[in-house]
């Protein structure tokens, strides 16, 4: 995924592609992240769009509804962001051992 270093637009491509890894639906998205039945795809659309911005608490309530962390939505780096959906599935000991390797090659 080509993402640029506008937060606006790295929200739009991040849900749209976390929407399409999930094989939801605009409106069945929306309905899940509690947005109602008549108005789901109409709304998902246009934050897919950029047409408007969701507040904090929707991008919480839609990373919810993808299990996505909300972080994912707005890394501009794509290595960063997949690896934070890759961190909720590791155990205690496995982000131990992350973290470790990470900071002895850090400095």
């Amino acid at each position: 995924m080509k993402i640029t270093s506008n937060y606006s637009d790295i929200f739009c491509q991040r849900l749209k592609a976390a929407r399409l890894a999930k094989g939801l639906s605009q409106k069945s998205l929306g309905i899940r992240a509690g947005i109602d039945e008549f108005v789901a795809s109409t709304r998902i659309n246009r934050y897919e769009k950029g047409v408007h911005q969701a507040s904090i608490e929707t991008a919480q309530q839609l990373a919810a509804a993808l299990e996505v962390p909300l972080a994912y939505f707005y890394m501009a780096d794509d290595e960063l962001a997949e690896l934070t959906l890759h961190w909720a599935t590791l155990s205690g000991a496995d982000k131990a051992q992350i973290l470790a390797l990470v900071k002895s090659k850090s400095g």
